[in-house]
């Protein structure tokens, strides 16, 4: 089965045994974005929590970008990496105020896909995940988040071989209107089932579908494939 045929049974298959995906309220997509450079490289439970304690020290992203950076740095210290990402945070800030006069995201609603996304990618530090993540939950554009479980299972699923860019490899394979569910699907069944140890292939929903669960439910490996 070609590819992009493959992905779209994964989809339905995904759907059918976890059913709609359920979203939290709406974000602000300036809020999304800061959230989303807070969770580059470290776990959604150390993200939130520093996300929480930005707010709470600083109610507005006006104050975000007048407090000094050690203040911010403090605060999200819990994330990892917060000397940096406090200073990428305001940097970000600083460069939306000079063009937009106000700290709001909405005037990429105005833009094309291209014009928007291209916007995003040219801040300091926001790379196509982010950007995406900001433009299909802040905006609900057609664009589709690769993160290290969706990585890992479209591997395991053969397609695409791990190198070069996930999000060019994967983005012409996925059913056009299926990018937030399939998104949080996949995610979810990286988290529960196809995990980068141990992997639970005979639970998977996908086990029919997939190259690489087939091949270990009949020889399990010494080693956990990663």
């Amino acid at each position: 089965m070609p590819p992009k045929n493959r992905l779209s049974k994964a989809a339905e298959v995904l759907l059918a045994h976890y059913g709609p995906a359920r979203l939290t309220p709406h974000e602000p997509p300036l809020d999304l974005l800061v959230r989303t450079i807070l969770s580059q490289h470290t776990s959604d439970r150390n993200r939130d929590a520093a996300y929480a304690r930005l707010r709470a020290g600083f109610p507005t992203w006006e104050a975000v970008l007048e407090a000094p950076t050690k203040a911010v740095a403090d605060a999200i210290r819990g994330a990892g990496l917060h000397r940096q990402r406090a200073t990428r945070i305001q940097d970000v800030l600083r460069r939306i105020w000079d063009e937009q006069g106000a700290l709001s995201l909405d005037f990429l609603g105005n833009l094309s896909d291209r014009e928007a996304v291209e916007w995003l990618l040219s801040l300091p530090g926001v790379g196509k995940k982010t950007a995406y993540v900001v433009l299909l939950f802040g905006f609900n554009r057609p664009f589709f988040p690769v993160d290290t479980h969706i990585a890992r299972v479209t591997r395991r699923l053969g397609l695409w071989d791990g190198r070069g860019d996930a999000h060019d490899a994967l983005a012409p394979l996925v059913p056009p209107g299926r990018e937030l569910d399939l998104h949080l699907h996949l995610i979810q069944l990286g988290r529960e089932l196809c995990r980068p140890r141990a992997p639970r292939c005979p639970d998977c929903p996908l086990r029919d579908h997939c190259p690489y669960g087939a091949a270990r439910v009949q020889s399990p490996p010494h080693k956990e494939d990663r």
